[in-house]
């Protein structure tokens, strides 16, 4: 009988918050969904007008949306390529027994912690300015021209620059896969006279595989909707060529004042981000249950 009253107790103190999360969530999910099927722009007030599912056929049928929708895939890909080959040989680098492996641990994780505007400034102006940034003065010092990245490979330097921020965060999940691997397993394998090439792939990269799986769902939620390196450096451009889906919505919305065009797509981005997340979560089901 006590332990019924305690959960009745538990859920009727739990119940206010439950409800405040379910608003904050629903109710602008809502008004979103109800916006998408009005013709509202901000610069008409008063004159929205019902129109169905037209804002999401002009959206879905916007050669920019295409642009967008393959330069979101190629953001995401390439930057989990690249947080998870690197955190991997990072985590490696970091279990080994070296002089002040605490610090360069502190110094690795560091990037995680700056905030995505602070970090793409520091890109755009300290490394990647074609006037005054290092790799301009490291190409002035080689005698080559510099290159303007932002110009000529906005997308490549958007997942640079998101790259270096996702990084620490999976080379210290790995770090930690890496750290409750069992040793005797290394050295039975040792004793077996296998290389480290052979340890790597059959030992430690399946042990890593629960944890890879986990960063790349992670990441993959977050990477979705990066929005902020993009407005600090590009701007989307030139045309469409770094502009994702998260920046198209943006642009629809707040740049062409189209409320209901812009919550269109943000509903379609929700659709997209709902079918990942539901992929990844049974691929992490499956990693779980093999």
């Amino acid at each position: 009988m006590a332990t019924i009253q305690s959960r009745t107790l538990a859920r009727f103190m739990l119940f206010p918050s439950v409800v405040l999360l379910l608003g904050w969530m629903i109710v602008p999910l809502c008004m979103t969904l109800y916006f998408s099927f009005l013709d509202y722009n901000l610069l008409m007030p008063g004159n929205e007008a019902f129109i169905g599912f037209l804002n999401y056929e002009f959206f879905l049928t916007d050669p920019a949306f295409i642009e967008s929708f393959f330069n979101t895939l190629l953001l995401v890909g390439g930057v989990l390529t690249i947080t998870i080959g690197g955190g991997i040989g990072l985590a490696i680098l970091l279990d080994q027994a070296i002089w002040g492996r605490n610090y360069v641990r502190i110094m690795v994780l560091a990037p995680f912690f700056v905030m995505p505007t602070v970090s793409a400034l520091v890109w755009k102006n300290m490394f990647m300015n074609p006037v005054n940034g290092l790799f301009a003065h490291l190409a002035a010092f080689f005698g080559t021209e510099p290159i303007d990245f932002f110009a000529h490979y906005p997308l490549l330097s958007i997942i640079v620059i998101v790259s270096w921020q996702w990084l620490p965060f999976a080379a210290l999940l790995l770090l930690t896969a890496i750290q409750s691997l069992d040793r005797e397993q290394l050295e039975a394998a040792d004793l077996d006279g296998a290389g480290p090439i052979s340890k790597f792939f059959y030992i430690v990269l399946p042990h890593l595989s629960r944890a890879i799986t986990a960063v790349i769902l992670i990441e993959t939620i977050f990477l979705l909707s990066i929005f902020a390196e993009i407005l600090v450096t590009t701007s989307g451009g030139p045309g469409y060529a770094s502009t994702n889906i998260t920046y198209l919505i943006y642009t629809q919305s707040l740049l062409q004042f189209d409320v209901g065009g812009g919550s269109a797509g943000g509903i379609i981005a929700v659709i997209i981000a709902n079918i990942v997340a539901i992929f990844l979560m049974r691929l992490i089901g499956k990693n779980l249950e093999g």
